[in-house]
């Protein structure tokens, strides 16, 4: 895994943060200064935190450990979507689903619906259905892949939760926070750290920065899961 470098967080625009006006005064410690009424990161501190993170992740990936990845804005969500797939873990890429971690079983219920209806599907057993039925199920199908689709491989919480917008997802936080899962999340100026197990002081709103930190995220989790090279 490469190291995080201060050139390609600043290349990126990791430092800028929101308006002075939107800020969390909790994050003081992870800020430098103000530029023309926004803060601005204080960029050892992004790296020591991200370092942080990047090991722990890398470690728990290692154990066999499930990351479910979560970042549900706009500019985020295709960045996850592809991310958790390259690692083969489950996300979060539309609206977070209230109960999802705690309570899971009832929401499990429904993924496992969605599983056997595409595997019906695939196996051509729509044919016994009449016509109307079988585009009644494929609409079933469409209808639970865009809210489930991506927990498909998830057969009981989560050990850890990425979490890009923690701000926007703070029901998210407080799930993972109430079921003692540990929280990696991307914590822009206007959010409360406190929460998140491992904070990654940065910005979370563009897309440079975003993919920059999505991908060290991948690249640990990926080099996690690689087997160990045989002695």
């Amino acid at each position: 895994m490469k190291t995080v470098d201060i050139k390609d967080l600043l290349e990126n625009a990791v430092h800028f943060g929101h308006k002075t006006s939107k800020w969390n005064p909790k994050m003081r410690n992870m800020l430098f200064t103000e530029h023309q009424g926004i803060h601005i990161f204080d960029l050892t501190k992004t790296k020591s935190h991200l370092e942080r993170a990047l090991d722990f992740l890398k470690k728990a990936t290692s154990e066999g450990k499930v990351v479910l990845f979560v970042g549900t804005k706009p500019q985020a969500m295709k960045i996850i979507e592809d991310s958790a797939k390259i690692c083969n873990m489950p996300f979060v890429s539309k609206d977070w689903i209230p109960g999802l971690l705690t309570n899971f079983s009832t929401v499990s219920r429904r993924i496992e619906y969605l599983r056997n209806l595409k595997a019906e599907r695939d196996e051509n057993d729509f044919d016994k259905y009449t016509k109307k039925e079988g585009s009644i199920l494929r609409k079933t199908i469409d209808k639970l892949e865009a809210s489930l689709g991506g927990l498909i491989s998830m057969r009981s919480v989560p050990d850890v939760v990425f979490i890009a917008d923690c701000v926007r997802n703070r029901l998210a936080v407080k799930e993972a926070k109430k079921m003692k899962i540990a929280i990696v999340g991307i914590v822009d100026s206007n959010a409360d750290p406190d929460p998140i197990t491992y904070p990654i002081p940065g910005n979370d709103d563009a897309l440079k920065s975003l993919t920059y930190l999505i991908g060290k995220v991948t690249e640990a989790v990926s080099e996690g899961r690689k087997p160990a090279p045989k002695l």
